[in-house]
């Protein structure tokens, strides 16, 4: 895994979630918003204390920690 400087944890912010450079802001509702069909250009509007980094940075550890483990998913 590559560095991700930009994705913090700690126990007092955000319950211990994984956040972006320690505000709470969490991974999990960036990728949300890219999962929901916004933009990446419609998030940093949206949330202009972002940068393009962090939203790229919180995509790859979402796909890193998809990738740690495996997720039993309905079958279609």
């Amino acid at each position: 895994m590559g560095q991700l400087s930009r994705i913090t944890q700690q126990p007092d912010v955000m319950g211990g979630k994984a956040c972006i450079r320690g505000m709470r802001v969490t991974v999990g509702m960036v990728v949300g918003q890219i999962g929901a069909g916004h933009s990446i250009d419609e998030v940093l509007a949206d949330h202009p204390y972002l940068e393009r980094e962090d939203i790229m940075q919180a995509l790859r550890y979402a796909a890193w920690r998809a990738e740690e483990r495996e997720v039993t998913l309905a079958t279609a």
